[in-house]
């Protein structure tokens, strides 16, 4: 059974797996939900054990059937990813900047606030299943592999990472893709029965609203300027990629959404082999939207609490945040864990102000997920674009290796 197959109505059932899960989550037994909170301890191991395996069974062959031109390819993307992950923080700094006097003003409701992961319900047991290596290894020994397959003369290192593609692509078909609702489900369950959720929300409730406008926003910037490079209709792309950002909201890991992006770029015309390598790649490096959510509660914090807020050193932390989110894991809560060290070096944040953030964060980590993910779409169409020739092949690219 093919991919596409299999997530050909997982939009659906990723919308379906929301709405009941904070339906049920309004008068589930606790007993009842810490089963699928057991579940979903399960699966999150499993996912956390396959994420470097799939970047690393769909990267390296990815970036050895572009051939020797990759390393120039691979440059693009990481430019391309932190110029949108840099653009979107600025933005959301001078929206903020522009808003928050008046938005924010004599607002101090912030008593009683903590992580909401703290108050989460927890499974019966856990099965512990570390990962092979870390996420950013994954990528460089991707890269290193890649790279040097290229300047083989055998073909046999390259058949083998090509038959590695096809086991994860199985595992993918096979487990995640139809699991991932009953996770989505549990997911939402956990955060309905969480009452912290609803207290960070109506603090913050401003600023949520704000962030969602501009998610729309980056998004709509994202796929104009994809859709003026490839000549087709920007909203087009955007709602195919509608699947991808279900399923990123419902998961709240970027990593976890790869092979549905791979399927949601296809159908929008990109090289398999341009998704196979952009979009686990994007995975990572490429973190608009978590960096959006950034700065807008960063700045909503030190404005409520009185903090100073001086503009270049503020910038000076935006374009260090870009670098820092390359190595945020593609998992809950990665992206401000990663932030956490920059926001008290840079900005001055104490331990109650990083508390803080880290409650406000949590609480809607999925949506700035969700602005990854779809932007990955994005430099994934404008990657297919400049590797694609006047004749429609992809440059310094040999046939896809039969599977």
């Amino acid at each position: 059974m093919r991919l596409r197959s299999l997530s050909k109505n997982l939009l659906l059932r990723v919308l379906v797996a929301i709405v009941l899960g904070i339906g049920f989550g309004l008068f589930f037994p606790e007993w009842l939900a810490r089963v699928f909170m057991t579940f979903n301890g399960i699966f999150s191991q499993f996912l956390g054990f396959l994420i470097p395996l799939i970047i690393v069974g769909l990267v390296t062959p990815a970036i050895a059937d572009l051939g020797k031109g990759a390393g120039k390819w691979l440059a693009a993307t990481a430019a391309m990813a932190y110029g949108s992950t840099v653009f979107a923080g600025l933005l959301a700094f001078l929206v903020a900047k522009s808003t928050y006097p008046w938005l924010l003003g004599g607002h101090t409701a912030v008593d009683g606030l903590e992580n909401p992961e703290e108050h989460a319900l927890s499974g019966y047991f856990d099965i512990t299943m570390p990962p092979v290596f870390d996420v950013m290894t994954a990528l460089v020994l991707s890269f290193c592999l890649g790279v040097g397959i290229t300047f083989v003369r055998g073909t046999t290192l390259h058949q083998g990472f090509g038959e590695l593609r096809t086991i994860v692509m199985r595992i993918v078909e096979k487990i995640i893709i139809p699991l991932l609702p009953i996770y989505i489900f549990g997911m939402f369950l956990s955060l309905t029965m969480n009452g912290q959720i609803v207290l960070v929300i109506s603090t913050f409730l401003r600023v949520v609203i704000l962030a969602f406008v501009m998610t729309v926003v980056i998004l709509l910037i994202q796929y104009t300027i994809a859709g003026v490079v490839t000549k087709r209709n920007p909203l087009v792309l955007l709602k195919n990629m509608l699947p991808a950002y279900a399923t990123a909201l419902g998961t709240s890991s970027s990593a976890a959404t790869i092979p549905v992006t791979l399927e949601c770029t296809r159908r929008n015309g990109v090289d398999e082999r341009v998704a196979g390598f952009t979009v686990p790649l994007c995975a990572t490096i490429h973190l608009s939207g978590s960096t959006m959510k950034i700065v807008l509660f960063s700045l909503a914090i030190m404005t409520i609490s009185g903090m100073p807020i001086n503009t270049w050193q503020y910038v000076g932390f935006i374009f260090l945040l870009g670098v820092t989110m390359v190595a945020a894991p593609g998992v809950p809560g990665g992206a401000i864990m990663a932030a956490v060290a920059i926001l008290q070096s840079s900005l001055g944040f104490d331990e109650t102000a990083v508390g803080l953030m880290i409650a406000t964060y949590v609480a809607i980590d999925s949506f700035g997920t969700a602005c990854n993910v779809t932007g990955d779409g994005a430099i994934a169409a404008i990657m297919n674009r400049i590797l694609t020739g006047k004749d429609g092949t992809l440059r310094n690219a040999p046939p896809v290796p039969a599977q």
